[in-house]
């Protein structure tokens, strides 16, 4: 075996898996913080914990089924559509009280990571399959390298977002727009949707969370 490679990758393989982990694990890390963020302090960690567990556990699976779960019709499309609905929830979610008491909101956390980290994940197993073409060990190493980049910046945005509640806003931007790059990347419309469909769609998607989010949040406010 060449000294520069690693279960038959080459290291400059490994680093662009790397990198890759680094662009997209961001959304992941977003949406974990947003799900976590309305649990009470001595339970967050527990709800990142086993979240993130859940989702590594489920990106596991994906790295050995992506090849077959991509030939499903419209799945990243459903996928899309319901990461929409995350995002809206999780916005609607802010500043509700009520989710700091019980244990209902662990449970509720958990899941909503594992859901979203789920969906999101079959763009980065995709983008790891391609760069390491194929090689499973590669792919697995790519869904290691992620798990304390997400962990660690889910953190350090729920810190940003008790500072500034804000931010939540953002966060369910960026959830939105990846809702809809997934949609608009559906291959069924591949040949159907002209190209610059495929900037207006993801922003009219992320605008309409957010504006949503923003009104149902002013209408719960004054109630």
């Amino acid at each position: 075996m060449n000294s520069l490679e690693i279960f038959g990758l080459s290291f400059a393989v490994l680093l662009e898996v790397i990198l890759i982990n680094i662009v997209l694990s961001g959304d992941n890390a977003v949406v974990i913080a947003m799900a976590s963020r309305n649990v009470s302090k001595k339970q967050q960690k527990k709800a990142i914990f086993w979240g993130t567990f859940g989702a590594i556990i489920l990106r596991l699976i994906f790295a050995v089924a992506i090849v077959y779960l991509l030939k499903l019709p419209f799945v990243t499309f459903l996928g899309g559509l319901l990461l929409v609905y995350i995002a809206i929830k999780l916005l609607i979610d802010n500043d509700n009280d009520s989710h700091r008491e019980g244990g209902s909101s662990f449970i509720s956390a958990v899941k909503t990571i594992i859901t979203a980290d789920a969906i999101m994940s079959l763009d980065n197993v995709l983008a790891i399959a391609g760069a390491v073409e194929g090689n499973i060990a590669g792919i697995m190493i790519g869904v290691i390298v992620s798990i304390p980049l997400v962990v660690f910046g889910s953190q350090l945005i729920l810190k940003a977002m008790e500072k500034h509640p804000i931010i939540s806003y953002a966060g369910a931007g960026i959830l939105a727009w990846t809702a809809g790059e997934m949609m608009v990347g559906e291959p069924k419309f591949e040949y159907i949707l002209p190209q610059d469909y495929h900037l207006l769609i993801p922003t009219a998607i992320t605008v309409l969370v957010i504006g949503l989010g923003y009104l149902a949040n002013k209408i719960r406010l004054f109630s």
